[in-house]
């Protein structure tokens, strides 16, 4: 009845003017985009592959200045041979070809491609453009799979390589590390529950054995692989037996020598218009084994990390999380097994992708094939550059390490000291007995009441074990539990590591363009 006074009417405003804001500031917010003229030049989608991790060399190798550079050598080297063997192109314009290889004008290329819809004939106009002598005769008598698949072919080799020279390195890494701890007794887990001591050295080499096998799969398919050659639309080289003709001789001919040229010794028997899709499954499978390698060492050592056995390198200012400023976290084999992960997953692709080819070809495979090949190898390059990092600068911890294999020593050392003991002249079935229930006993305390295996002092105490009461301590040294683990790390890598460096010696020499990114 009073109606709303002043003070009332500005504290009702002011509750508005809150509402206002808090809607608007929810809006700001809640809005998913951005102005499109703040952030000037990160608009665009980057692959964090490429931004973030990939090196310098292997990006190189997947560059379009490397795959369009490419196509016009094997423009080069067809016409270089197509001359050789009788067809009319002048020296001028072989001379004109090689001038401009490297002058690309990707901008024109692109508008090209835009005009015709269709990438190799943009920079069949891109090349003749600064090759004007001798646009008449580029790409003669080719299909787009000529320069293509070829260049495909090229690109995986010299990645082969490089992966190659980076497994190899890696290795000699592991070997150092191996060879400096053969006589570190370790606990071994099986089910990852205790088991029989090794020691460290010795799983170094279940971790070299893998990649040592996948290394052999890499030069297999570095000595295999065939160039697709000079093949025509459906692979019958009709185009190129009406350039000669009708002479089958020199087609033959033409095929060796655009191959040698390119430095292949063999292109593929037969194909449809391009070459079988099964070799991409194929190189693409051998990466997936580096990545299952890299996949199980490193998951090896986030669980030693987390036992506090081994730990990987950790730089002074690294961070190990936001919240928890004491965590020191395997980051670098967590981004192994990560990107592992993705490259175990690419092989399923190329298998599909092979099985759906019809007939002499289909265009399915293509944009599929942009992906899967470049950031296979882009990323199993990152994952031998961590590998390598991790192997090098790997920190173990012997006092940790012993401890473990004590606290589970005394179990094991139960059959050797039940053997000592008969042929003191002990009752082997009396001491059976005696052994079960005091390591039950032992256990109890293990897990029921936090305490250290008092095991020993338990059998110590029982004068059934007499017989090696006095040398008790000198049974239980893990050293005297491992094996032959330190005869077999010396045996494996004189044996098969030693030989592989020693024929790669190389490589050896050879410095990485980059390391670690992040």
């Amino acid at each position: 009845e009073k109606g709303i006074t002043q003070p009332h009417l500005r504290l009702l405003l002011l509750l508005l003017q809150l509402i206002l804001f808090a809607i608007t500031a929810t809006a700001d917010i809640m809005d998913a985009s951005f102005p499109l003229d703040t952030l000037e030049g990160h608009h665009e989608y980057e692959s964090p592959l490429v931004k973030r991790y990939a090196t310098k060399e292997m990006s190189r190798v997947w560059s379009p200045a490397m795959k369009f550079s490419t196509w016009r050598k094997l423009w080069l080297a067809l016409a270089t041979a197509e001359k050789e063997l009788g067809i009319e192109i002048s020296d001028e314009q072989l001379e004109e070809m090689k001038a401009q290889l490297y002058n690309i004008d990707f901008e024109f290329a692109a508008q090209k491609e835009k005009e015709f819809r269709h990438d190799v004939m943009g920079h069949v106009h891109a090349f003749g453009e600064v090759a004007p002598a001798a646009m008449p005769i580029i790409h003669l008598g080719a299909t787009s799979c000529y320069v293509g698949d070829n260049t495909d072919i090229i690109q995986i080799r010299e990645a082969l390589h490089l992966v190659k020279r980076k497994l190899v390195q890696t290795l000699d890494v592991l070997k150092a590390f191996a060879e400096k701890y053969k006589d570190l007794p370790t606990l071994g887990f099986t089910h990852f529950q205790p088991a029989q001591l090794t020691t460290v050295g010795k799983r170094a080499t279940l971790w070299m054995q893998d990649l040592l096998l996948d290394l052999e799969r890499v030069q297999f398919e570095i000595d295999n692989l065939p160039m697709r050659g000079v093949k025509g639309t459906t692979g019958t080289q009709a185009s190129f037996l009406e350039l000669f003709s009708g002479d089958h001789d020199k087609v033959k001919a033409l095929n060796k020598r655009v191959c040698e040229l390119m430095g292949f010794e063999k292109a593929i028997a037969v194909s449809g218009q391009t070459y079988s899709r099964k070799i991409d499954y194929n190189v693409l499978s051998v990466l997936s084994g580096i990545a299952q390698s890299a996949y199980k060492m490193c998951g090896d050592i986030r669980l030693l990390a987390n036992l506090k056995e081994v730990e990987e390198p950790f730089s002074k200012t690294q961070i190990g999380s936001s919240a928890m400023a004491y965590k020191r976290n395997p980051m670098r084999s967590e981004r192994v097994c990560s990107l592992a992960r993705y490259v175990i997953s690419l092989p399923s692709g190329a298998a599909n992708t092979h099985a759906s080819q019809w007939f002499e070809r289909t265009l399915d495979d293509s944009a599929i094939r942009r992906v899967i090949l470049p950031e296979g190898f882009l990323a199993v390059d990152v994952i031998l550059n961590l590998l390598h990092n991790i192997s090098d600068g790997l920190h173990v911890w012997p006092n940790v390490i012993r401890q473990h294999a004590m606290a589970e020593l005394p179990f094991m050392a139960t059959e050797v000291i039940l053997m000592e003991c008969v042929k003191a002249g002990g009752d082997r079935q009396e001491l059976h007995e005696a052994i079960r229930v005091h390591s039950m006993d032992a256990g109890a305390v293990v897990k029921g009441e936090g305490k250290p295996n008092d095991l020993l002092e338990r059998i110590a105490n029982d004068s059934l074990f007499a017989a090696v009461h006095d040398k008790l301590d000198a049974m239980i040294d893990p050293i005297l539990f491992v094996g032959r683990a330190p005869q077999q790390v010396d045996e494996f890598l004189e044996e098969e590591v030693n030989p592989v460096l020693e024929r790669n010696a190389a490589l050896l020499q050879i410095e990485s363009v980059d390391g670690v990114n992040v």
